[in-house]
């Protein structure tokens, strides 16, 4: 049987339509349909995917996410340093407040807020307020340095809402103002008590923050120059410049005064200085006179003592042979007495023992001789 032709079941032979070489070529190299393999590389999309639905649908989704981040009821949202974060949820404040920083929330359904809890300057303006008087004045900006506790931000919040500063510090600051006015002539106001309307003013705003809202702390106030009316003012400006004449005259008074004094001062200076020098030149000579008498009563006290020892050794040399003198004329002198005595002394006896008693008569001589031993 030939390659080409199909034997019948009837036993006839059956040739088959003729076909060129190069179609039965491809189709002996073609697998059955059941196992042909898909094309290799990019997958097909499963039934029903178009990839320009997918593409819409991702920039839309893409779309959604950036403006749920960067609008301000994004889910995304910073807290500045030296702000908390606070919350409201359907209108009702909540308690949870953030530190500074990156946080999360629901978008269109919590609204947040920052609320600086540094310090911070709230300018007040244009401010009128009449005086005692009647008169209208106005101040152009009041400054207060205020400051939200951090502890009592949420209190605060809850009592006041976010404006807060409105209620206890613009609002404040006119009223305290307008009262201060009204209890003050323009005198008082424009000159006199000036410098005091500012610690009035913390005063009494601190005063009233403290009973209400402890949270909001006073730091200081600034106050400005008023604007009065302008012929008032220049009564003000006339009144100060005579004001000014009148201290300057007061001062070159008390410049002469000083001049008058200081030249006193000076001459006195001077005969304090002439006084002081007279007086020591006094004592110098004084000293001089006494150093000289001193030295004369040491001279004097030398020569009595030299004297004195000259006379001292004289009378012990001399006296001794003045002793041993009288000594002797003493004994001479004893004897003639005694011998004058013996002859003016009578001596009568009577009877038997007459030449006994002659024998024992003393002589006064013999009794001075035995005094004298």
């Amino acid at each position: 049987m030939s390659e080409g032709s199909v034997e019948s079941p009837s036993g006839h032979r059956v040739t088959p339509p003729s076909v060129s070489p190069s179609s039965s070529l491809s189709r002996s190299q073609q697998p059955p349909p059941q196992q042909q393999q898909p094309p290799r590389g990019r997958q097909p999309p499963p039934p029903g995917a178009d990839p320009v639905a997918f593409a819409v649908v991702a920039f839309i989704a893409v779309c959604f996410l950036l403006i749920s981040f960067s609008a301000p009821s994004s889910i995304l949202h910073q807290v500045p340093e030296g702000h908390v974060g606070v919350y409201w949820r359907g209108g009702a404040l909540l308690q949870t407040i953030t530190p500074p920083g990156f946080h999360l929330k629901l978008p269109w359904i919590t609204q947040f807020e920052s609320i600086q809890v540094t310090l911070q300057t709230d300018q007040v303006r244009d401010i009128p307020c009449g005086t005692k008087g009647g008169v209208m004045i106005s101040f152009d900006k009041i400054e207060v340095v205020n400051r939200l506790r951090k502890e009592f931000v949420h209190e605060t919040l809850l009592n006041y809402g976010v404006h807060y500063d409105k209620t206890w510090i613009y609002d404040k600051i006119h009223h305290e103002i307008n009262q201060f006015c009204s209890a003050h002539s323009l005198q008082q106001v424009y000159i006199d008590m000036f410098d005091q309307i500012d610690e009035t003013m913390k005063e009494a705003i601190q005063r009233d923050c403290t009973r209400y809202a402890p949270g909001i702390e006073i730091i200081g106030v600034r106050v400005t120059k008023p604007n009065i009316p302008g012929s008032i003012r220049r009564n003000f400006e006339l009144m100060e410049e005579e004001r000014t004449k009148a201290l300057i005259a007061i001062e070159k008074q008390k410049v002469a005064e000083k001049e008058a004094e200081t030249h006193k001062k000076i001459a006195l200076s001077e005969a304090e200085k002439n006084a002081q020098v007279s007086k020591i030149l006094m004592e110098q000579k004084l000293m001089e006179k006494d150093s000289s008498k001193r030295q004369q009563q040491i001279d004097n006290e030398i020569f009595l003592a030299r004297e004195k020892a000259l006379t001292d050794a004289n009378y012990y040399r001399h006296g001794f042979n003045y002793q041993n003198l009288c000594l002797c004329l003493c004994c001479r002198t004893l004897h003639i007495n005694c011998l004058r005595l013996d002859t003016s002394y009578q001596l009568i006896a009577f009877g038997r023992c007459l030449g006994s008693r002659r024998k024992q008569r003393p002589t006064s001589l013999n009794l001075h001789l035995s005094i004298l031993s």
